[in-house]
């Protein structure tokens, strides 16, 4: 039961990563990689609320609480972010010689990413306090 809650979460992460990616980036004209970026940071959005949320929960329905977790925490957010990518790009980046655009998109996604996870976890707890 709990690998079909990852994969369900999965199943509904990758496609919405890639539709991101695609929709953000095809509005933008520079090599930097709006489109993961934004997949990511909404990710870590998500899972910030999830996080805060699971917390309130757990003390009232610990077995929903496990898997919200699975399903959304691993599954969705799991596949929605991506740090293979965000490496790969930023190496890509790089190499191309836009130095400038990688060491901003290293420093926005580590920023932007733990910054809403933050806000998303006190968000979430504080719809269940």
């Amino acid at each position: 039961m709990t690998w079909l809650m990852v994969i369900a979460g999965a199943a509904v992460g990758a496609p919405l990563r890639y539709l991101t990616d695609q929709f953000v980036q095809s509005r933008h004209g520079t090599a930097f990689a709006w489109g993961t970026l934004t997949a990511n940071v909404l990710g870590s959005l998500a899972l910030g609320l999830l996080t805060g949320a699971v917390a309130g929960i757990k003390g009232a329905d610990p077995v929903l609480a496990d898997r919200l977790d699975l399903l959304i925490g691993t599954g969705l957010c799991g596949a929605l972010t991506t740090y293979s990518t965000f490496s790969y790009e930023t190496l890509q980046l790089t190499r191309s010689g836009a130095r400038l655009y990688a060491l901003a998109n290293v420093a926005l996604t580590l920023t932007a990413g733990m910054g809403v996870y933050y806000a998303g976890t006190a968000l979430g707890h504080a719809g269940w306090a």
